[in-house]
């Protein structure tokens, strides 16, 4: 007997395992990517809230390709959102020499409205 075969059929590889032919599900090798806190925050939502998202990404091999995706996005959209925030209600070096506390104030202040702004946007989606 053979120990591995190939089902043109559906196109997938068994393995001979004790009497039976079992299939060889293990995902394609795909590039790893390096995943964020943003990427793992979107993933713990889409393990908990949207499991067939995750189930089709891990069988493709496009999960962390996907997740290496929206850590990037976010953390984009981030710099942006806080640099158009900063200027638009005055958080800039001058106030940071002025009234140090005050800027400091603000930044985490607009610092905070800019992750909940991807949260809603990015990673609950």
């Amino acid at each position: 007997m053979e120990l591995t075969i190939h089902n043109e059929k559906n196109g997938l590889d068994y393995t001979l395992c004790g009497d039976f032919y079992l299939p060889n599900l293990l995902s394609p090798q795909a590039e790893e990517k390096e995943i964020g806190v943003w990427g793992m925050r979107h993933l713990r939502y889409i393990k908990q809230h949207k499991k067939v998202r995750y189930i089709n990404l891990l069988t493709t091999g496009k999960l962390n390709a996907y997740l290496a995706e929206i850590d990037e996005h976010a953390q984009n959209m981030k710099a942006v959102l806080i640099k158009q925030m900063s200027e638009h209600e005055g958080a800039n070096e001058m106030l940071k020499e002025q009234n140090q506390p005050e800027w400091v104030g603000r930044m985490n202040n607009i610092r905070n409205r800019a992750e909940e702004i991807i949260y809603n946007e990015v990673i609950y989606k």
